[in-house]
């Protein structure tokens, strides 16, 4: 019996371990430039990555707009705008919902910061941080710090919207010294 219970919590351990493990195998690497994109952001206009140069970029992805978790790491990000201003960085939410979808999240929310629909999914691939549910592909709770020259210096994969803005804000300061 004992065999027994040791070989299930063994698959158990690995079943929550390899889709991690994935996914983190398709992430762009720490260290290695950032890869450019072109979203529209929920005003409907473009917003390249590139045009952040010169600044920290904290690039997140989530899986849905008006969700809880979604929506409790969102308004902590808007929580800490002024803090994010003051390290010179820029938060950039993407993920596959469209602009329409994204608009009625920061008009309920209150949200100012720009979130980027990624509706052919492609940054979010480029990014390893697509997930596939079967029926639908959604954005991993994934987010990378791009330093000023467009080098990624910190990723975090599969977050904690509870405490996200917190770990981030505490990177950066390490990050900026």
């Amino acid at each position: 019996m004992r065999k027994i219970l040791g070989i299930v919590t063994l698959i158990a351990a690995v079943a929550l371990i390899a889709p991690r493990l994935t996914r983190a195998a398709d992430v762009p690497g720490v260290g290695t430039m950032a890869p450019d994109f072109t979203l529209n952001s929920q005003e409907g206009k473009p917003v390249s990555l590139s045009q952040y140069r010169g600044k920290w970029v904290v690039l997140y992805f989530y899986p849905k707009d008006m969700t809880s978790g979604c929506t409790i790491e969102a308004h902590n990000f808007q929580r800490d705008q002024a803090k994010y201003d003051a390290a010179n960085a820029i938060v950039l939410g993407v993920s596959v919902q469209d602009v329409q979808s994204h608009q009625e999240f920061c008009a309920k929310d209150g949200l100012t910061f720009k979130l980027l629909a990624d509706t052919n999914q492609k940054v979010s691939e480029e990014y390893g941080s697509l997930k596939n549910y079967g029926v639908m592909k959604l954005s991993a709770r994934n987010t990378f710090i791009i330093d000023p020259q467009g080098k990624i210096v910190k990723e975090y994969i599969g977050v904690d919207p509870t405490k996200h803005s917190d770990e981030v804000l505490t990177e950066l300061a390490v990050l900026q010294k």
